[in-house]
Parts: C-alpha cells; structure tokens; sequence
C-alpha cells in the first residue's frame, strides 16, 4: 500500500504527523508518544522540563541573533479521541492508525484520524527539528489527557512555563483566528433501575439506531446532525405508551465529548402484540427517515431483531422505567441558545453524550458548554432539576472555564496582520464553542496573551474525520511567518 502522505507539503510536518499516528495515543495513555517527542529533543541536545502531571516543555533556543526577542509558547494535546465504526477491528491501545487519501483530504480507515490535535503535535515537532526557521526562544508545550475534560492542563504546572504570548494549534478551521472558547460542565444522572423476571409470553425485541455522522460536541453542535440517543428514545417513548411494552436495558453514545452516532435498547413484548409493535417501530422508522435521511443524515439506519438475543430474562420494574424514559422525555439536547456578543455563534449548548443501564441504576451523561458562565450555571442548574424531578441523582463536575476574548490582543494583531500580508485576505477572528486549554492556562498564567489557529478539520470524534491537505499548508506557512514576525 502506498504512503498517503508522501510526496505532501509541508514534508516534515506530514512525516512527523505519520510518525506520530503509528503510536497508539489515547487520552490517559500519551507515555509512548511523549516518549517519542522527548527522545527527538534530546537528539538534538534540548532541554525539557516535565510536571508530575505528564505535561512537559521543551526549550528551543532562538535563532542566532534573535536571542533578545521575546519568548514564545506553542501548545498542543498528545492525545487523540478513539472512536471506531462498528464494523471496524482496531484496538486503539495497540494498533497504529491506518490513514487513507480521500481526494483533497487524509482520513482514517473506519476509525478517528487524530488529526485533532496530531496535526499540532506535528507542526511543533517540525518548528523543532528544522534549523532553518526563523524564531525568538520557545517553549514548546505537550500536555496529556486533553480530550476527557481538560485533566492534563488542568493539573500543569504553571513553573513549566515562562512566555507571556502563547499560540494554542488546536483550531479546525484554516483562516480563522480564536480568540475565546467555551466554558464546559459535565452532569451524570443516575435513576433507581431494579429489575425482575419478564411476564410469562412476553418475548424479546432489540431495536437499534445507527449510522449516524456525529461530531465534536462543541464545534459541530450547530451542524444538522442526529443525536442517536434521542431519536431511539423518541421511538422507544411512542411504543411504550402505545403498548404494554418492558424495557430491559437501553444503551448509546460513547464519549461525553461527541456527538452519539449509535443507541440500542432491548425490550420485552406481550407475544400477542409482537407484530403491532413492530409495526409502530417500522413507523418510527420511517419517520426517523423522512425528518433526517434524504439530506442530514443518508446512512442513518434502525433495525429490529427478535431472534437469539442474549439477555438474562429481565426488565426493570415499571415505575423505575416510567422515571427513565421520563427523564430522557424531557432532557434537552442540541444548541440551546445563540450569542449576543458574537452573531452567528453558538452561546449555550447542550449534548446528551451517553446511556447505560447498569446493574441497578441507568445513568445518563449530559456535557454542556456556554461561552457565558452565568448561561452555564442556568443550563446545569435546569438539568440538576429534570434529574431531581424523577427522583434521579445528580452530580455535575466543576469542568473548566471559558476563555474570555481579548480583541485588543497585540499577538492577535501580529497574527492577522500576517495573514493578510501573506494570503492577501482577512482572516476571521472568533471564539469557538469547543473547549481549548487557553482557557486553563489563562487562569494559571494572568495576563498571557493568546490565540489559537489550525487546518480545515472534518468529523473530530468520529470515524469520518479528515484534515483538508491544503489547509495544513496554509497553517504552516501561517505559523512559521508568525513566529518569524514576533523576533
């Protein structure tokens, strides 16, 4: 098989970036990667210094003559999200990933590409390596544990570093500056789930929902995209108060962080109203069809088996099923509000990530994001008291801060000024409803100036995610002639 990177520009970016995708690099588990980089730097005599945390800098001196020019932090994430068709086999602890050219794109086979935030990790490494560039002092920032909350950064150590401009290379769109990012707060929601013997005659039925595209819970919130958990809880919810109809587990999503492409549930039916049921769901079906498949989302897929279920025979009792299909009634999900502030962008927003039904309780996980903290405070606190109503437990984690604009920002200034120098146009300059470590950082580092760029990214957190080649180009021509400028 040939190499889909060879022979793309910028060279050692891309055979960076190809390095870095042959080691498994999931979040908690950067060792071998970090490894990797911290080997490439004492090859070439440079310092580095590491916090107990796993985040570490390495100390690039500066260009000869340029030793007097401020210093300047570049910072990316070591860890990739790991998301997987189901009818792929990787296992992402062990398994390099296998990139594949899709025309004007790289993207992955069947799995996330790690380009989010693999493509950062590779522009530092090449700043590193390549001589010839022209810049002031550096540090080079790798932090660990980025995509489960925020955890390595949040846990930095604030000595490791000493610049007081820092670009982030964690965006995913070429030609926009960020300036400012959400806000993020994760609640869990845990209902009673006791469970019993199905009626006699009552006979199994697994329906599921898949196929679907989705995303980044932050940056593609606002795309048309379906959230399976929702649209199987909508049929689930038209079935069972139409029927006399037991559910026995109910299951979907995989990170809190993207947009669930998959939900399953397995019910127990009367045998005598087997085929009515069936019925009602080739309804919800095509429904499901009819409102998101032409345009939104063409592989959606919902399917139905009656025959060799393994399941234990049991359902949860009716009042504790009641609470649950409730409390997913009610849930909200999606864009929950748009920005005053910044026309066109999304303010609040709200993503129902995952379901389970454990042993004895189902739990719910909801992420949130609000580029204001007040709005963030009410979308928890609305949240806390849907799971309050239905009896559930609540707990909402701290999260991290949103990362407040600074359109005065002299590096922001730099930055644009240089982009239109080089590319002849006007960059965009906004704040992401994603999170970015700026916002850590910010609060460890007061008054650091800040901004972040990157390529055209597609699909983060999914198995369709793919970096535009043309993009990463762009990028680095951006970021070399940054650097040069702030000398």
């Amino acid at each position: 098989m040939s190499d889909p990177v060879r022979g793309l520009s910028p060279v050692s970016l891309w055979e960076h970036f190809s390095r870095i995708s042959s080691i498994p690099r999931p979040s908690r588990k950067e060792q071998q990667v970090a490894q990797f980089i911290l080997d490439a730097a004492a090859a070439q005599q440079l310092t580095t210094r590491r916090d107990h945390a796993g985040n570490f800098v390495v100390h690039l001196p500066a260009s000869p003559g340029k030793e007097k020019s401020p210093c300047v932090i570049l910072q990316s994430h070591l860890d990739m999200v790991c998301e997987k068709r189901h009818d792929v086999v990787h296992d992402f602890d062990k398994d390099p990933i296998r990139m594949v050219r899709d025309g004007d794109c790289v993207m992955a086979d069947g799995t996330t590409l790690g380009a989010d935030n693999g493509i950062g990790v590779a522009a530092m490494m090449s700043v590193m390596t390549d001589p010839a560039l022209i810049h002031g002092p550096m540090e080079l920032l790798f932090t660990v544990d980025e995509e489960t909350g925020l955890n390595g950064v949040a846990a930095l150590d604030p000595a490791l570093i000493s610049g007081r401009m820092l670009v982030n290379l964690d965006s995913e769109e070429e030609g926009t500056l960020y300036i400012g990012c959400a806000g993020s707060r994760t609640t869990s929601v845990s209902v009673a789930a006791a469970r019993e013997k199905a009626p006699r005659d009552f006979v199994p039925l697994q329906i599921s929902l898949g196929g679907l595209q989705g995303g980044h819970s932050g940056l593609e919130i606002d795309k048309v995209r379906g959230n399976a958990i929702r649209l199987l809880e909508r049929a689930l919810w038209e079935v069972v108060t139409r029927y006399d109809v037991r559910l026995s587990r109910f299951s979907g999503g995989t990170r809190r962080n993207s947009i669930p492409r998959e939900a399953e549930a397995l019910l127990f039916v009367p045998a005598a109203s087997l085929e009515d049921v069936r019925k009602e769901l080739e309804k919800q079906s095509a429904i499901i069809w009819d409102e998101w498949g032409p345009c939104a989302e063409p592989h959606v897929s919902f399917t139905i088996a009656g025959n060799d279920i393994p399941t234990d025979g049991t359902v949860l009792l009716r009042p504790d099923q009641s609470c649950i299909l409730s409390l997913l009634r009610a849930l909200p999900t999606g864009v929950i509000g748009m920005s005053a502030a910044m026309p066109g962008s999304v303010e609040t927003s709200l993503n129902l990530a995952v379901v389970r039904t454990e042993e004895r309780k189902f739990v719910a996980e909801i992420s949130m994001r609000s580029s204001v903290e007040t709005a963030l405070d009410d979308i928890a606190s609305r949240v806390t008291t849907i799971g309050h109503l239905v009896g559930a437990e609540v707990e909402t984690t701290t999260g991290y801060p949103a990362w407040r604009p600074n359109p005065s920002s002299p590096l922001l200034k730099s930055a644009a000024d240089v982009y239109r120098s080089h590319f002849g146009t006007i960059a965009v300059v906004k704040a992401i409803h994603g999170g970015l470590e700026c916002a850590v950082i910010g609060r460890k580092a007061p008054g650091i100036d800040m901004i972040s760029f990157g390529p055209n990214i597609e699909g983060a957190h999914s198995p369709v995610e793919r970096v535009n080649i043309a993009s990463v180009e762009k990028f680095w021509q951006l970021l070399v002639a940054v650097l040069e400028r702030l000398t």
